[in-house]
């Protein structure tokens, strides 16, 4: 596992712990591993609650409650599905806190409008708004993949940092 994950998966531990909170992931284009590099971190069950892989529209439909008008209108990879992703996994889990990614990891997939590397990430607060954020990342598959898990595990953390 890259060395900057498992570093960032402890930052994000640390932080959550400071604050006696739990997360969740809910992972499109990255299919579990933000659950890998934190799990990775001994002591992770303390402050991990659980990730969901909505790979596809049916899941992010069953597992997380993602709307078909979202993803009608706006298509899996976009900012109100990343929200209601990151939305969603709050409601269907235990934590205080989560992360959503949902993109375009290649080498296929992409169009003009949403091309490779097109990556839409979310993180929310239980009882609290939702920040969005869209990145377009280069290199191929595992290369968007990997940056896509390092700006959500960042995201993570800069959110923590803030005051409630």
């Amino acid at each position: 596992m890259d060395a900057e994950l498992y570093e960032l998966s402890g930052r994000v531990g640390d932080a959550l712990k400071a604050r006696k909170l739990m997360m969740a992931a809910a992972e499109s284009c990255t299919g579990g591993w933000i659950g890998q590099a934190v799990t990775m971190v001994p002591g992770s069950s303390k402050w991990f609650d659980r990730g969901f892989v909505t790979y596809t529209n049916l899941a992010k439909k069953q597992m997380l409650g993602v709307t078909q008008r979202s993803l009608g209108n706006y298509g899996a990879v976009s900012e109100d599905v990343a929200a209601e992703m990151a939305r969603g996994a709050i409601r269907h889990s235990a934590a205080d806190v989560s992360v959503a990614i949902t993109g375009i990891a290649g080498p296929t997939g992409g169009s003009r409008s949403k091309p490779v590397g097109l990556v839409w990430f979310a993180w929310a607060v239980r009882g609290g708004a939702v920040q969005t954020r869209c990145f377009r990342f280069k290199g191929n598959r595992t290369e968007i993949r990997l940056q896509s898990v390092a700006v959500a595990l960042q995201g993570l953390i800069d959110l923590l940092r803030k005051p409630r």
